[in-house]
């Protein structure tokens, strides 16, 4: 067994929080090993004047390129990204190995006015990166205004107290809960400011892979695959597949404006997507279940257009 294991990450508070939950599942699973971690800043992280919402297919690869250069100069044994920032294709000779078990999917409305969405006033202004939320709140509300959002989780939510024309940010509830964030109580403090909490999982389906923690590595380091698949959780893993899967079919990557939804059920896995085409306001929706993560997402690329 491997004695020293070299986790690369990106330097984000969040980023920081998921290496963390990785050495700890690899210290409770492999007592005694020890588990170094080495920083990178992206390009996603350098260039924040880059308009995510009006990039086409210019996200591939913004969050993770660093890391998979480093993985495979081997300079780390593992890279741990978020895996809604994964690229459905991956660089040759590297492999997704394994998935720490799935927090919470919804996404977050983080607003300063009480009520929750409905609550927003008409014509308010909302920051956002991502075009998946934004095509979903403009679909719900056509009288929002969207504007590109861009920063760590700290950062906008600091941007947002110092906005006064803003009303509201979208946050991945995952990411504030992994952060220390009390999304429970339906009130985020930060920095002496109190922004009222809404989850959105009953309104607006996640991004592929939102929630999950991904552990990549090498495909010629058969050692590096065994430790990681012994922290694998399976029912994330199925559901990440089929999503990951889906992705492929539509030939997207993770600027595409999808949101999936994957459950569970009595042994089922059914999946429910949402695809937003260029000009077309009103959505392609599409669901299906089964046992196989790969037929079920391809049932719902059929049922998308794909």
């Amino acid at each position: 067994m491997m004695k020293t294991v070299i986790l690369g990450t990106r330097a984000s508070a969040l980023a920081l929080a998921q290496v963390e939950l990785t050495r700890s599942a690899l210290q409770v699973v492999f007592p005694g090993i020890e588990v170094e971690v080495e920083k990178f800043v992206t390009q996603g992280d350098k260039k924040l004047d880059l308009d995510l919402l009006n990039t086409k297919g210019g996200g591939k690869g913004l969050f993770t390129k660093e890391l998979e250069v480093a993985l495979l100069e081997r300079r780390i044994d593992v890279a741990v990204h978020s895996l809604k920032d994964l690229p459905a294709g991956m660089p040759e000779g590297l492999q997704l190995t394994a998935v720490l078990e799935r927090a919470a999917t919804a996404d977050m409305l983080i607003s300063k006015v009480p009520g929750g969405f409905d609550a927003l006033p008409q014509s308010a202004r909302v920051g956002t990166s991502s075009i998946r939320r934004a095509r979903q709140l403009q679909w719900l509300r056509g009288d929002l205004q969207v504007a590109e959002w861009r920063g760590n989780v700290q950062t906008r939510l600091r941007k947002l107290a110092q906005a006064e024309e803003f009303s509201a940010i979208l946050l991945a509830q995952a990411g504030l809960d992994r952060l220390g964030f009390d999304t429970a109580s339906g009130v985020i403090e930060f920095e002496g400011n109190a922004f009222f909490a809404t989850s959105l999982g009953d309104r607006m389906l996640p991004a592929i892979g939102q929630g999950a923690v991904a552990l990549q590595s090498e495909t010629s380091r058969p050692e590096v695959a065994a430790l990681l698949r012994a922290l694998n959780h399976e029912p994330t893993w199925r559901s990440v597949c089929a999503e990951r899967e889906l992705q492929r079919l539509l030939s997207g990557d993770c600027t595409l404006p999808v949101g999936v939804r994957t459950e569970h059920i009595a042994g089922q896995m059914r999946m429910t997507a949402l695809l937003f085409l260029e000009g077309v306001a009103e959505p392609i929706k599409a669901s299906a279940e089964g046992a196989s993560p790969e037929a079920v997402a391809a049932e719902v690329a059929r049922g998308l257009g794909a």
